[in-house]
């Protein structure tokens, strides 16, 4: 065989598995809004608990939501990491850092994570929507931005 037939091989070949990378991750990703936006909604009837019923209730909805997303630790991490940075309060507020709600995410960042992770436009001081963001984000890429 010689060098011109094997290049007129490796051609169409190369091009049809660069059509097929380029085609597929897109439509894995064809509910998210726009490209790379990761995640749709988190539908409600995921962990369908009032966390606004008090702290009780804000542990039961860290327990289910990391139990559900299977985070590093499990439910019993990210409740010493809820306790220590807020104290499961959701108004808890970091005036120095500008950090807000259960896991104390810093303002700036908040808005493009909870796009990504399914909640946008909603407050960090839902607890909902900053225990469901977390544990999403945790079970990506683990526990790295609360000090591993």
């Amino acid at each position: 065989m010689t060098f011109r037939t094997l290049r007129r091989r490796r051609f169409p070949a190369a091009l049809a598995l660069t059509a097929v990378l380029l085609i597929v991750p897109a439509a894995s990703h064809a509910g998210a809004a726009t490209p790379g936006a990761g995640y749709s909604e988190v539908p409600r009837k995921i962990c369908p608990i009032d966390w606004r019923d008090g702290t009780f209730h804000v542990k039961k909805l860290i327990r289910c939501a990391a139990a559900r997303w299977t985070v590093p630790g499990g439910a019993s991490k990210a409740l010493a990491i809820a306790n220590r940075e807020s104290n499961f309060q959701p108004r808890a507020y970091n005036s120095y850092s500008g950090a807000a709600g259960i896991y104390q995410h810093l303002r700036h960042y908040w808005p493009g994570r909870a796009r990504v992770y399914g909640f946008r436009g909603w407050s960090a001081f839902n607890a909902r929507a900053n225990i469901m963001v977390t544990m999403r984000m945790v079970h990506r890429g683990g526990w790295g931005p609360w000090g591993g």
